[in-house]
């Protein structure tokens, strides 16, 4: 039995807007070194052996995975490749420790480094442990930790790694519920991307029986255990509401036929199929550099000019904007990442790599360019002055894109829009990061999550500053951060003057609804409603307050 009563309602944070009800499932544990573990003469090369198939086993899901899932997949991979890690583990092998507990000893060791450097590598500690859980288990002739679901259910954990949710069947995942985590962590980030109810930093999930019934709504951010006939019946009313919501299949628009076009994120090309069944338009974030994680060394020009093809071909014409690439900080690559950045969300990534790896900057561009269609957009991520703005496209251009853009992710860029925007033509904001550089807080921590809300003030300033400077010159300015799959939010940014959203494929339904039931100059009288607000919750609160009533009910607000 379950040690909590029946009815129960825990509280976490919310990714997405579905909900789902289903028995408990939880994931299997990860074995532990013993205690007094023998060492036998063949325990360097056993170490060695666990750590290469879990690395290919890794690899092979990635292989097999798309969008997030796999970029997050193939870095996993990369640290059971690491030398340095292997050796240090074998080396305590050598002195007399046993083959489990030296892996566990120099992944600790590893782990504690990464605590102490904070931002994208505390993050990472997670996907270490997960390396060292599948290479003790492989040592202990033990199963992987994970779980094998035989009936639809709730998936609840401590946390996910990328592998956890890889080795999962999720056409049985009905949602997932974990005691740590962040909205903007991976598990977050996969859940949104295949519309998974999801729910994170849920304290008590794990005292729930495996078996028992749990309602979870991610909209509301709760988890009832042992649900009553009320609350199943709002679980259904919810499923029934989305499913409303996916069959208006109209081009994104307000109410008085002001165009938004709604686009899709997407990390290759095998992503654009679900992106159009969503009726997404076209592809606002193309992230390439999910397309370089499996290698030990860059693309060839051929084979990235092959995979950039295959999207363009499989979206038949519509948009396409690629991000190139973003290697670094939370997205390392074995032939681009900075082994000794102390700070690597604040070193060198996305179009910085054009400052020590120029010709990868160079060759990904001559792979566009020789791509390159008139529905083909170009835009470097990382940009903060308007000379690298300059510099960026003088290289795109003369490799063959005809339509190039920025990001807007930090500050400094946001301040001086206007300049950036005389260089290029468009831009894209990614709010992920830019509340990262404006709030000081790391994206990936989820207990600062409220500082990374996107309703924060000074975030919707910049926002506003940056769709200002758009309206003066004339250009696009595009979102393609997680703000814009809140429906209320896409309200504020349609009202900013932005020019498209793009966002996870099952955010559309309920973007696509609640900009169809506003008039351009309600969404306009809504963000000036949250820009005079002094905090993100009254900043939602005054949009909640402006929009139609019975579109906020349609959307469950």
């Amino acid at each position: 039995m379950s040690t909590l009563v029946e009815g129960a309602v825990l509280s976490g944070i919310g990714v997405g807007r579905s909900a789902a009800v289903a028995p408990l499932a939880l994931v299997r544990p990860a074995p532990r070194a013993p205690e007094h573990e023998p060492v036998g003469p063949d325990a360097a090369d056993a170490v060695h052996a666990a750590f290469t198939h879990v690395a290919e086993g890794l690899a092979a899901r990635a292989a097999a995975a798309s969008g997030n899932l796999k970029e997050v997949l193939g870095a996993t991979a990369l640290m059971a490749k690491d030398r340095a890690l292997i050796a240090d583990a074998v080396k305590r092998v050598e002195a007399g420790t046993g083959p489990a507990t030296a892996v566990t000893e120099a992944v600790a060791g590893y782990a504690a480094m990464f605590e102490a450097a904070g931002g994208y590598l505390a993050e990472r500690v997670t996907d270490l442990n997960s390396v060292r859980d599948r290479v003790v288990a492989r040592l202990l002739g033990a199963p992987e930790p994970g779980l094998s679901l035989t009936e639809r259910s709730i998936v609840a954990a401590e946390d996910l790694s990328p592998a956890d949710t890889a080795a999962l069947d999720l056409d049985l995942v009905a949602g997932i519920v974990t005691e740590l985590g962040g909205p903007t962590g991976h598990t977050a980030i996969i859940a949104g991307q295949l519309g998974i109810p999801c729910l994170v930093r849920v304290a008590g999930i794990l005292d729930v029986a495996p078996g028992t019934p749990v309602a979870i709504d991610a909209a509301a951010g709760t988890a009832t255990v042992d649900p009553g006939q009320e609350v199943r019946d709002a679980v259904e009313a919810i499923a029934a509401r989305e499913a409303a919501l996916a069959s208006d299949t109209a081009p994104g628009a307000t109410k008085d036929g002001h165009a938004l076009p709604l686009l899709a994120n997407i990390g290759s090309a095998a992503d654009v199929p679900r992106a159009l069944a969503a009726h997404a338009e076209g592809v606002g974030l193309f992230r390439t550099e999910v397309l370089f994680l499996d290698e030990a060394t860059a693309p060839a020009v051929e084979d990235q000019a092959r995979a950039y093809r295959a999207a363009i071909e499989a979206l038949d014409g519509r948009k396409l904007v690629v991000r190139t690439l973003d290697a670094g900080a939370d997205k390392p690559l074995a032939f681009a990442t900075q082994p000794d950045e102390e700070n690597p969300a604040l070193g060198v990534r996305g179009f910085r790599l054009a400052r020590t790896l120029p010709e990868l900057v160079e060759s990904q561009l001559l792979a566009l360019g020789q791509v390159s269609t008139h529905s083909t957009w170009v835009m470097a991520p990382m940009i903060a002055t308007p000379a690298e703005a300059r510099d960026f496209a003088s290289r795109a251009r003369a490799a063959g894109a005809t339509t190039v853009g920025v990001m807007v992710e930090v500050p400094a860029a946001a301040l001086r829009a206007d300049a950036i925007l005389r260089e290029v033509d468009f831009v894209s904001l990614g709010t992920n990061d830019l509340a990262q550089y404006t709030m000081a807080t790391d994206r990936l921590r989820g207990e600062l999550a409220d500082l990374l809300d996107p309703w924060q003030p000074a975030v919707l300033d910049l926002v506003a500053a940056t769709a200002a400077a758009g309206r003066r010159l004339g250009k696009p300015v595009g979102v393609c951060g997680e703000s814009a799959s809140d429906p209320v939010m896409a309200l504020v940014l349609a009202g900013l003057g932005i020019t498209s959203l793009s966002m996870s494929p099952g955010a559309l339904a309920s973007v696509r609804f609640a900009l169809r039931h506003h008039t351009l100059a309600q969404c306009e009288a809504i963000a000036q409603a949250a820009l005079a607000a002094g905090s993100p919750s009254d900043a939602r609160v005054a949009a909640l307050t402006h929009m139609d009533p019975e579109a906020r009910a349609t959307l469950g607000l």
